[in-house]
């Protein structure tokens, strides 16, 4: 532990009598301690810094209050302090899973507190020093407690340590009414005494408690008070060292008018996403960004898990600055492409690849050709084509796939490099009665056929998901399950959200999805990234 020390003289008051000497001096021994699983954050040290002050004032107006006044309630264990030559206390910030260890182990109590106060006096004993106990603090509760109430770090420590200390000096609000109403006046008056905001933690409280608002469960069943602010994530410690997300869902463009063995054709169309880091839109939201900025800056690692190629997702986070040496994804980043396709582990070596059947991949250029069904062959970095389809185009200027090169014929597309998918396009109804079964039956133990949604239909190599690659990528990482988080919507990432120790699928989800998860976030369109770094990572 970091441990900042404070040892202030103070003297009793009193009138001077002729000929009599001054009153011996009560020293305050006061140790402000800063548990060794905290962040080593500037804002910590100074609270640290200012609590080696504030402490001390605290004590000797309380001293004095508990001295001059009487009280119903109080438990006078400790009454005249004129008895003691010094007073020691110490002061311990800690995180959450430190002091819902000791709230289990002095309370019973298994789960994470804002304050704990220990005493260590026996009034059995006669001795020259009064060790007061120890007063331990959750920075990340004090930071939650703040937020929610509009003060600032130091003032809603301030309000935990005379809480603390009041209990120390025999305070105890949990034993009836009106013990309840006495401290909670004595909170306030020490607070207000010493010009320091806040009502006093009993009244905070019981002010929190009755606001609906910060009770009100969202959709998915989660305390909006759960969730951390932006900017607020460096007085946390993370709970996981990696995040796997999902960037949009397995849906492009969804045709509807366009009618494509007609010789009268349309180009209306709109496209469908469900979306993980992108929204609607097909962007990522400064919100989302600026959330995985914040947690990786704090250590976090953020690994992309998408079924688009490398290229695509590079230049998506490109617009909002999360790509390059200081980013989340880079050409020498790890990451799961192409669902689970192309695997890319440390330096962004790539250490897995599967290809399809050169022999499929060479019926599927013909069936295409015959039927002028649009067909984009992905090959790591590239796509390919046999002609030109507005729904082709869409894959680059709306997703940010590689542009489709077309190629010259059926056996050019096969050889110019190793196919790890191939994709179709046609009409709900032409994949449903024709394209489905056809190639269902003619890959047969060569390939999978996929389909996302109704108008797309996949042919992938066998055995292979973006769950596998996931797996494979945490082996080569060295990495446990148990030390990750997920976020995704799609079908495409129900293992992966199965396999992490906290599996979170947005709203906008599958249900299929979803029944699998661990929690249900917010929607792509309500910065969904975002929402689950606030409320689950730290």
């Amino acid at each position: 532990m970091r441990i900042v020390s404070a040892s202030n003289k103070e003297y009793r008051k009193m009138r001077r009598r002729p000929g009599k000497s001054k009153e011996k001096q009560l020293e305050l021994s006061v140790s402000i301690c800063i548990e060794e699983e905290l962040p080593d954050d500037p804002e910590i040290s100074s609270i640290a810094e200012l609590l080696r002050l504030n402490v001390p004032m605290a004590m000797k107006l309380a001293f004095d209050r508990i001295t001059d006044s009487n009280y119903k309630t109080r438990d006078t264990s400790i009454r005249d302090l004129g008895g003691f030559d010094s007073v020691e206390l110490s002061v311990l910030l800690c995180n959450d899973e430190f002091i819902r260890k000791l709230n289990k182990e002095w309370r019973d109590e298994d789960h994470a507190t804002d304050v704990l106060s220990m005493s260590e006096h026996i009034p059995e004993l006669s001795l020259p020093v009064l060790m007061l106990g120890d007063i331990v603090i959750s920075i990340e509760t004090a930071a939650r407690q703040a937020e929610e109430r509009g003060h600032t770090l130091i003032d809603e420590i301030r309000i935990l340590m005379v809480h603390g200390l009041l209990h120390l000096l025999g305070f105890d609000h949990e034993i009836s009414e009106n013990a309840e109403e006495e401290m909670e006046e004595e909170e306030e008056f020490v607070l207000k005494s010493l010009g320091w905001k806040g009502k006093g933690l009993i009244r905070s409280a019981y002010d929190a408690e009755t606001n609906a608002n910060l009770h009100m469960e969202n959709s998915n069943g989660s305390l909006l008070k759960d969730k951390k602010k932006e900017g607020s994530l460096r007085f946390y410690k993370s709970k996981f060292k990696y995040i796997f997300c999902d960037m949009d869902g397995e849906i492009i463009p969804t045709v509807i008018l366009f009618l494509i063995n007609s010789s009268t054709t349309s180009n209306a169309f709109v496209t469908l996403t469900l979306g993980t880091l992108l929204n609607s839109k097909s962007q990522v939201s400064l919100t989302n960004a600026r959330a995985l900025k914040e947690a990786s800056s704090r250590g976090l690692k953020i690994v992309i898990a998408t079924g688009k190629a490398r290229p695509a997702a590079i230049t998506v986070l490109q617009m909002v600055d999360l790509a390059g040496k200081d980013g989340i994804i880079s050409e020498h980043s790890p990451g799961v492409f192409l669902q689970g396709l192309l695997v890319y582990g440390i330096n962004g070596r790539e250490i897995f690849k599967r290809n399809l059947d050169p022999n499929v991949c060479r019926e599927a250029g013909h069936y295409s050709l015959e039927h002028k069904v649009p067909l984009v062959a992905f090959c790591q970095d590239r796509c390919l084509t046999l002609f030109n389809h507005p729904l082709v185009d869409t894959l680059h200027t709306v997703y940010h796939e590689p542009k489709a090169e077309i190629m010259p014929s059926v056996e050019h597309l096969v050889t110019a490099a190793d196919i790890q998918k191939l994709i179709f396009f046609d009409t709900a109804e032409g994949i449903a009665t024709n394209l489905r079964p056809y190639w269902s039956e003619a890959t047969k133990d060569h390939a999978s056929v996929v389909q996302a949604v109704p108008d797309m239909l996949e042919i992938v190599p066998f055995g292979t998901s973006k769950g596998s690659g996931v797996k494979l990528l945490l082996d080569h990482l060295g990495v446990s399950s148990k030390e990750i988080m997920a976020i995704g919507d799609g079908e495409n990432d129900m293992e992966m959200l199965e396999l992490a120790s906290l599996g979170v699928a947005l709203s906008n989800g599958s249900d299929k999805t979803k029944a699998v998860a661990d929690v249900i976030g917010v929607s792509n369109d309500e910065d969904g990234v975002a929402d689950a770094i606030y409320r689950y990572a730290f």
